[in-house]
């Protein structure tokens, strides 16, 4: 098999990176940090890019990377980063910005923990399988089910706190 060149790799990010971009934004609820997890991410993909074997697996590879990339930092937040109540973006309007059930979403998936986030994000925005998720995360079939089962019911529970939702705040429907 001929080695995979640095064209490729860019050809690869191009056309990848987007779709990372919403995942890790998903994952972390933030545009900025979003970028600098999939920088993170890209610079794993680029170091085993070489023995990675066509597109699909790098995607897979690169999928995985980001994610493990936000959960990593939630674990490990830097002593010098200083949390604030609001930041002014200085970039242009993002139409998904505006949007309050985006704002609502995020708000809410940002009360799920990472793991179960992780589950949620890879099995219905990137629309993965089951398994794929497994792979993704290294984690089994029946974890992922787990993880998504919870994850779901934390987000219905925030959604509801979120929106003052009596029916879904005492489990009625």
């Amino acid at each position: 098999m001929a080695r995979r060149d640095a064209g490729e790799f860019t050809s690869f990010v191009l056309s990848s990176q987007p779709g990372l971009r919403r995942t890790a934004y998903l994952m972390c609820g933030d545009w900025s940090l979003a970028s600098d997890f999939v920088q993170e991410a890209l610079i794993r993909v680029y170091r085993h890019w070489p023995r990675l074997r066509g597109d699909a697996e790098a995607r897979a590879y690169a999928r995985k990377a980001v994610v493990s990339v936000v959960i990593d930092a939630k674990r490990r937040r830097s002593s010098t980063e200083v949390p604030v109540d609001e930041i002014h973006d200085t970039g242009g309007p993002d139409d998904a910005d505006r949007s309050a059930d985006r704002e609502l979403l995020t708000r809410c998936l940002a009360q799920v923990p990472a793991r179960q986030r992780a589950c949620l994000v890879l099995r219905y925005y990137d629309d993965l399988s089951v398994s794929e998720v497994a792979a993704v995360l290294g984690i089994s079939e029946g974890t992922v089910k787990s993880q998504t089962a919870r994850g779901l019911e934390t987000l219905q529970a925030a959604f509801a706190r979120e929106t003052n939702d009596e029916l879904l705040v005492s489990g009625r429907e």
